[in-house]
């Protein structure tokens, strides 16, 4: 992708900072990311609106994308406490503009958004309770079976969370890891990059940047939007991650193998003096580190079939989201 056709390169260098990239990713390789991002977002929509036409929607509803990533348990659970905070948040919001005497105290959560609708998505609990998540029941779950509901309890967790929270333990790990020698300085410029996003304040770039009136003619609304911006950073972190990992095992090869950037190592290392220039900083991750990166995360996904012929074996494979 040219530099000039991108129009997320700042964003996605934050977001590789965020996932643990320290040095400042080149173009050509802010640019495979972009447009990896976008193939996915273009995949999103398209199986999205396949999805809708098939339940007799004209748009694409939040259902809908829960419905692509429901095998992932992790993820799903994420999602389903991103969308409960923006209905705490609003409902908070909607609340104190009113002159009621909210407590906000659980609306303070930095998630922003619009209510979750109800029509066409998910079914959200009883807005009207102030401080209180509301309980996201998919179509597909068996509490929405049954007409009558179990009263939540205050201690009681959902069974997905269990998943969610060691991935979230995970990465808060990496993230002390990453952040714990920062001076302060270095800590509030890295928090600042945990903000960056694809969609917010962006809506009208990131419509025109995904082809929405060429993938689907529905106009989605800000919900849509606000979940497609929550998995394009996480889509972005996965890459970075994975692309981190495939540099690691490159710099482990070259070592051993004794390539030239190890012999380099060791010439200037036998050549050291007072007068030798700083040593050189971390050698940032390279588009060869993404493509490959992105083609295990696509093979992780496609799993060995048997060739059948016919037809059908001359489809386009598809696109495995990440």
């Amino acid at each position: 992708m040219a530099e000039k056709q991108a129009k997320y390169r700042l964003e996605i260098q934050q977001m590789m900072f965020v996932s643990g990239e320290a040095g400042e990713a080149s173009a050509e390789t802010t640019g495979i990311i972009e447009e990896i991002v976008r193939q996915q977002v273009i995949e999103i929509l398209t199986q999205c609106n396949d999805s809708a036409i098939r339940r007799g929607s004209r748009s694409i509803g939040v259902v809908d994308l829960f419905f692509l990533i429901r095998k992932d348990i992790a993820k799903t659970a994420r999602l389903k406490t991103f969308l409960s905070w923006k209905d705490v948040r609003k409902t908070a919001k909607d609340t104190d503009e009113k002159g009621g005497d909210a407590d906000i105290g659980a609306g303070d959560d930095p998630i922003g958004g619009a209510d979750v609708p109800g029509a066409g998505g998910p079914t959200v609990g009883d807005a009207t309770k102030k401080n209180k998540r509301s309980r996201i029941v998919l179509p597909w779950d068996v509490q929405s079976f049954y007409a009558e509901q179990v009263p939540e309890r205050e201690d009681e967790e959902d069974e997905d969370e269990g998943e969610m929270n060691e991935a979230t333990l995970q990465r808060l790990k990496a993230a002390d890891e990453r952040t714990k020698d920062m001076t302060r300085e270095e800590y509030v410029h890295w928090s600042e990059c945990r903000q960056a996003s694809f969609t917010f304040r962006k809506g009208k770039r990131f419509r025109e940047w995904a082809a929405f009136g060429v993938v689907t003619d529905s106009k989605p609304n800000d919900d849509i939007i606000d979940i497609l911006g929550f998995l394009t950073f996480e889509m972005v972190q996965t890459l970075t991650e994975e692309a981190l990992k495939v540099k690691a095992e490159d710099d482990i090869h070259k070592s051993k193998s004794g390539g030239e950037d190890s012999h380099q190592d060791k010439k200037r290392k036998r050549e050291s003096s007072l007068f030798d220039p700083p040593a050189e900083g971390h050698a940032p991750v390279g588009p060869h580190h993404v493509q490959e990166a992105y083609r295990r995360l696509q093979k992780k996904a496609n799993k060995p079939k048997v060739w059948m012929g016919g037809p059908r074996a001359l489809q386009r494979t598809k696109i495995q989201l990440i």
